[in-house]
């Protein structure tokens, strides 16, 4: 099947993946359902064009996360959709215990949006730099993980957000990031994608280290190895065929994300394969450490969640397999 993606052998285009959940949004926002209710950060998030347009359907908590999420959970019992947001360090970071006991344990359809995750915020620091979501938030009963690779899908994925009737949790990244996806590149929340074939190995990836795992794979194709791409932009609900489908042809797999790996999507492919079809696994993401200040380039090379790494843990699985 032809993926529609973008033409990443020229100079790649560029956008925050944050940009792309305020135009889904603004979409959606025709619905008279759908709440928009931020924590002091309505630019930040892009939630500012729906407040401008919607001002009647837009609440301003401040900073009080807790009650952001709560107050979400109660609008969701009254039939609305809403829409929260903060940065993901402090949603969910500090209302997690809300997350748990007002949304999820009463399967309440409120939207979580986390904005400025992974290391790539860049100069923020540690503090800011929210690498535990996937881990706190997969864990949750009835909740959903989705992680867009672009400002593309993560438009796409904003809309089926809204039409979905379970809890949803979508991780966004501030900076600008490459473009790999098209509008006729498909997107269904629980759903993988094979974004390139190959019989060699399988490199598993989420968010914006699919474009890394694109630039790695096309590496790996000059050394004569046939690297498949598997993006996952639903990490919670799991679409196990497809990625068991593809291990089960390569027989290994490296997996990439830009967050802590315990807990991440390095934890959630293991545990798969190591149930359903036991073949060694190479993990990138963040080894049981905070991030740093600095620039966001430097800073994913710094930590090993680039290009280079990825073809390296490529070279290393290679190695392991039967």
């Amino acid at each position: 099947m032809d993926m529609q993606l973008a033409d990443l052998s020229r100079d790649v285009q560029r956008e925050a993946i944050r940009a792309g959940f305020g135009r889904g949004l603004l979409a959606v926002g025709q619905d008279e359902r759908i709440v928009g209710v931020c924590a002091d950060l309505t630019d930040s998030t892009h939630m500012g064009d729906f407040a401008r347009k919607y001002p009647e359907r837009f609440i301003q908590i401040g900073v009080a996360e807790q009650n952001l999420v709560t107050v979400g959970s109660g609008l969701a019992a009254q039939g609305q959709i809403p829409f929260v947001s903060s940065y993901a360090a402090f949603a969910p970071g500090r209302c997690w215990e809300q997350i748990r006991t007002t949304i999820c344990l009463n399967d309440q359809p409120v939207k979580i949006v986390g904005s400025h995750a992974g290391v790539s915020v860049g100069p923020d620091g540690a503090t800011h730099q929210m690498l535990e979501d996937i881990a706190i938030m997969r864990v949750l009963p009835n909740m959903a993980v989705i992680a867009p690779c672009d400002a593309v899908e993560a438009e796409k994925a904003t809309r089926a957000m809204a039409i979905d009737k379970r809890p949803n949790y979508i991780r966004l990244a501030r900076e600008a990031t490459p473009i790999v996806t098209t509008t006729d590149t498909p997107f269904e929340i629980g759903k993988a994608y094979v974004y390139r074939p190959g019989n060699d190995v399988s490199i598993i990836t989420t968010g914006t280290m699919t474009y890394h795992a694109l630039v790695a794979a096309a590496k790996l194709a000059e050394n004569g190895i046939s690297a498949e791409v598997v993006h996952v932009p639903t990490i919670k609900p799991l679409d196990t065929e497809t990625i068991l489908n593809s291990v089960d042809k390569t027989r290994c797999a490296v997996t990439a994300e830009e967050g802590q790996m315990a807990g991440g999507l390095g934890s959630v492919i293991t545990e798969l394969v190591c149930t359903e079809l036991p073949v060694p696994v190479e993990r990138i993401g963040m080894q049981d450490r905070f991030g740093e200040s600095g620039n966001p380039d430097e800073l994913l090379a710094y930590f090993g969640l680039d290009a280079e790494h990825i073809q390296q843990a490529a070279f290393a699985v290679l190695g392991k397999k039967p």
